[in-house]
């Protein structure tokens, strides 16, 4: 059984990495969403994998933390790319919620990426 969490946050960022002119390379924001999907085997005692409460304990100081920053600031980010932000979530996460099975990030209402862990 998979459950999940939906968060979201605004941030800028540029990726000054890319070509000269490309419109990223520029300072620019998101309206990001991130999901959080848990895994795990319901407990038949209370019906649930998790508590949702719980869950939102172990993910929302860092949505605080990313809120209204500039994500090439923020600290162990890398480059600022919703791939790169999916790894940073998973990494920060995965030791409150040894449970976690992937990391949703979406950085405008078509596109995003997800990680699994396939790295660690």
């Amino acid at each position: 059984m998979e459950i999940f969490k939906d968060f979201r946050f605004e941030a800028a960022h540029s990726l000054p990495h890319l070509p000269p002119g490309h419109k990223c390379r520029n300072m620019h924001g998101h309206s990001y969403r991130v999901r959080v999907v848990v895994r795990g085997k319901v407990d038949p005692r209370v019906g649930w994998v998790m508590d949702f409460a719980d869950l939102k304990g172990a993910v929302q100081p860092l949505i605080d933390r990313l809120d209204h920053s500039v994500l090439d600031e923020v600290e162990g980010m890398g480059i600022s790319t919703a791939e790169g932000l999916s790894v940073w979530l998973w990494r920060r996460i995965r030791p409150a919620l040894p449970a976690l099975h992937r990391v949703e990030v979406w950085e405008t209402a078509t596109s995003g990426a997800a990680y699994s862990g396939e790295d660690e």
